[in-house]
């Protein structure tokens, strides 16, 4: 009654259902503020809701973002990411289908498994938990079993009152949060030597999930589609094309996104900047691991063209897109 609106004053199901609220925390300031104030102050601040991501995209690469087409496109195939309060906190999302994570109980923490990894889990989840064949689940989680949330504050879940144009600009987590000692120990020689110029991932990643060309459109029924090429394992390591003073690094870890310029096409609609946005962007693999091919010795990375983002590891047709990403002169073997 209280979330859900209703009836409780009679046993008949229809006039008990009347006014029924499906989704109370759809509003989370009307159903969850009541009890949850500082948690959903900002919530519009909260990529998970307002999926700005996408947005910030579509004007980068000169979609008419106000095309009632274009809207009906992204409704259709890209807004069933958005979650609510209740899609984590009370039920799985409904991205996954749904279902009641725990009777009808509200959960404080929600469930990693059910909750971030059923979004997540086709890059992050699988690469977390180690569910790729002969690739180690995450340090993090095999030795010390972390969560999401250990890394990922309240304020990166939930919005913090800032409007980010993608989850890149948001507070930041970072390994120095932890590591600060371990990073900026003297005797450790490759860090003094890297520190700042690589990041963290391009020595303690390793393969994760690449993905490429993501179709939508409707079948015969009219019933919304998306198709995508086979993902691939992969690990290569790019240029930084937007260093901050956050992430400083020459050296970064990139992985190939679906998205393409004929992403809409079934609907009309073709990127005119397509170029603008690379296919190869920068990634933080969720695969840490103490020792890996890379670090394994200097050389094992220098003088290896296979892991880095050379032009002939691009396709042709994305070059373009990715001049400022793709390394030019891999840096030149040590003898060590």
């Amino acid at each position: 009654m209280f979330c859900h609106g209703g009836n409780g004053a009679t046993s008949d199901k229809a006039t008990a259902h009347k006014g029924l609220i499906a989704e109370p925390s759809a509003q989370p300031e009307k159903a969850c503020g009541f009890c949850h104030t500082p948690q959903v102050q900002h919530y519009k601040t909260n990529l998970h809701v307002n999926q700005n991501g996408y947005w910030t995209y579509f004007k980068a690469v000169g979609a008419d973002v106000n095309s009632p087409v274009l809207r009906e496109a992204f409704n259709n195939h890209c807004a069933d990411c958005h979650t609510t309060c209740g899609q984590c906190h009370i039920k799985r999302p409904s991205y996954t289908g749904g279902g009641l994570l725990a009777g009808h109980s509200a959960s404080k923490n929600a469930p990693v498994k059910e909750t971030c990894t059923a979004c997540h889990g086709g890059r992050i989840g699988d690469e977390f938990f180690g569910n790729y064949d002969f690739i180690p689940a995450d340090v993090h989680q095999s030795k010390v079993k972390m969560t999401c949330m250990s890394c990922h504050k309240t304020a990166s879940v939930h919005g913090d009152g800032q409007m980010r144009a993608t989850m890149w600009d948001k507070p930041a987590v970072t390994c120095e949060s932890c590591h600060k000692d371990t990073m900026r120990n003297p005797n450790n020689q490759q860090h003094v030597i890297h520190r700042d110029k690589l990041s963290c991932q391009v020595c303690h990643s390793v393969a994760y999930k690449n993905c490429a060309n993501c179709h939508v459109g409707k079948d015969a029924k009219g019933i919304p589609f998306r198709t995508l090429d086979p993902s691939w394992l992969d690990f290569r390591i790019g240029r930084n094309p937007n260093k901050t003073a956050e992430r400083p690094y020459n050296y970064i870890v990139v992985r190939h996104v679906p998205t393409n310029a004929d992403l809409f096409k079934w609907y009309g609609i073709v990127f005119p900047n397509a170029n603008a946005v690379p296919s190869w962007q920068m990634t933080t693999p969720h695969n840490i691991q103490l020792k890996t091919p890379q670090n394994a010795s200097c050389d094992a990375c220098h003088g290896n063209a296979r892991i880095f983002l050379t032009a002939d590891a691009v396709k042709p047709a994305e070059r373009e897109a990715n001049k400022n990403v793709i390394v030019e002169r891999v840096p030149a073997k040590t003898g060590r």
